[in-house]
């Protein structure tokens, strides 16, 4: 049998995978704060601010399950590195774009850009698989709060990364793409040289060793995906954070211009998504700790009932106050269904299998997100945030309504219950 794998070593891979998650969230709010304004600029219409954001969600969905397969075949190590070189890649793309005055140039590299972040995405995987069983749940919560960590660093080296271009003779929006670009470099190299023993070497070590004391014979044959997902785990895993990151992305990408229309500024505008990053990100180690005491399926049906009462205090809300309520709610209903969910994903499968249910269901809420920031300007515009928060209303309802036939569907078959 494989030399056995120490606790030390474990903790010091998650630890790698969370500086690697934290840098490239750092990088992604840096250039994503000023994409809007550079889009709007070089095309020439406020009409296409949005689609390089826009392209950078199409393309992390389209690149989670080639993400995923490449992780399976080759490793977490080299699957999370090649994703974050390309996004490296797209934000140099990006960064000269500026520079050319091109803007569609600058928005393949933002799509680009966007293969990065769903492969730090994917990493709470690995770091999941190096862990204890009823502790996954727990460091998969701490991988995603590494976000926050992101969300607070990365608006503060946009005006310096501005400045310093500027000194350099380049254009001064493009420094923030220069600056992302050399962070996720940094993190390719710190994920291909540190990254080492490689998770998916871990998870299977750990399962020889289950083996061996269970005298159970080694099976490496990998089920298809067809048959992976009548799985009721993996139906209601994706279905949470599928539904949750549509919700989420549909209320949250309209109500700047929601709060605009009813007379509140920029600061106050500001303060509010501040209160959502922090349900999104901030209590991310207290989710994972629910999940290890009460169960993935608990959280989600907990999660869902929060984006219930988001979708409906939402258009109610006027102080920014009420807002402030109003999104910290979507952010931790979208915490529960997305921490909860990606637990029901890291448990239950052969390593061959996880990586490949874990990129499909990564394609899915990344195309949700895609969908929900799409939709949610006609739907405003047909009824305001009363049509937005309805339509959120009744998916929340509808992952209800999924955690219930899942609660059906194993009672039926005899196996322990849902929640």
């Amino acid at each position: 049998m494989a030399k056995e794998i120490t606790p030390a070593v474990r903790n010091r891979l998650i630890g790698i995978i969370f500086i690697v998650s934290s840098l490239a969230a750092a990088a992604q709010v840096a250039y994503f704060t000023l994409m809007p304004i550079i889009a709007a600029d070089l095309s020439g219409s406020t009409s296409a601010a949005g689609l390089p954001s826009t392209m950078g969600l199409l393309f992390r969905a389209i690149a989670a399950y080639p993400l995923g397969w490449l992780m399976a075949r080759v490793g977490r190590r080299t699957g999370l590195a090649a994703g974050l070189l390309v996004g490296a890649f797209g934000t140099a793309m990006s960064a000269l774009a500026i520079g050319m005055g091109t803007f569609w140039v600058f928005s393949l590299g933002a799509g680009l850009a966007g293969v990065a972040r769903g492969a730090a995405d994917l990493s709470r995987y690995a770091a999941a698989e190096v862990s204890p069983i009823d502790r996954r749940a727990k460091v998969i919560g701490w991988i995603v709060f590494a976000g926050t960590i992101g969300a607070l660093t990365g608006p503060l080296v946009v005006e310096p990364a501005v400045r310093l271009a500027g000194e350099r003779g380049l254009v001064p929006e493009s420094g923030p793409f220069w600056v992302a670009a050399i962070i996720l470099m940094v993190s390719v190299l710190l994920t291909f040289v540190m990254l080492r023993p490689d998770p998916l070497t871990v998870s299977r070590h750990d399962e020889e060793t289950q083996r061996v004391e269970t005298g159970q014979q080694a099976d490496d044959s990998a089920r298809p995906m067809a048959q992976l997902l009548k799985g009721w785990n993996v139906r209601l895993g994706i279905a949470a954070m599928t539904i949750g990151q549509l919700v989420m992305v549909m209320i949250m990408v309209i109500t700047p211009l929601h709060m605009d229309h009813t007379g509140h500024g920029t600061g106050a505008i500001s303060f509010v998504i501040l209160a959502h990053q922090m349900g999104m990100f901030g209590l991310s180690w207290l989710t994972g700790w629910l999940i290890d005491r009460q169960g993935a399926a608990a959280v989600i049906i907990g999660g869902s009932g929060i984006l219930v009462l988001a979708s409906l205090f939402s258009p109610l809300a006027g102080s920014v106050t009420g807002f402030s309520i109003a999104l910290f709610l979507l952010g931790l209903g979208w915490n529960f269904c997305f921490v909860a969910g990606s637990a029901l994903l890291s448990t239950g499968l052969a390593p061959a299998e996880r990586s490949r249910v874990q990129g499909f269901s990564d394609t899915w809420s990344s195309a949700a997100a895609a969908l929900g920031s799409l939709s949610t300007g006609p739907l405003f515009a047909a009824g305001r945030m009363s049509l937005v928060a309805a339509v959120g209303l009744a998916f929340s309802l509808a992952l209800m309504a999924a955690w219930l036939l899942a609660r059906r569907l194993m009672t039926s078959t005899g196996s322990e219950q849902v929640a």
